[in-house]
């Protein structure tokens, strides 16, 4: 399975993956808001044996296919305190 990554200003260390075949026009609208202007960051071929970061390629795959795009946060430890 072919998989494009995006990036945007408004959310760091945070990415965007859809099908390789999905138009961005096809992400909900309020989920590309959130990443303001999307940046193409690279191409992966996803395969149940592709080792990823911070998702089975397989899991990345399935909600790939049944959400049409999946978000990757970075882990807690690495988020920004929010003042509250």
């Amino acid at each position: 399975m072919l998989c494009a990554v995006y990036k945007g200003p408004k959310a760091p260390d945070t990415y965007l993956f859809v099908p390789g075949h999905a138009a961005l026009d096809e992400v909900p609208e309020n989920v590309r808001q959130g990443f303001g202007p999307l940046e193409h960051v690279m191409d992966l071929v996803l395969t149940p044996e592709r080792r990823l970061a911070r998702i089975h390629a397989c899991d990345l795959m399935r909600r790939l296919l049944r959400d049409g795009c999946f978000i990757q946060m970075p882990p807690e430890d690495d988020r920004e305190p929010r003042e509250m």
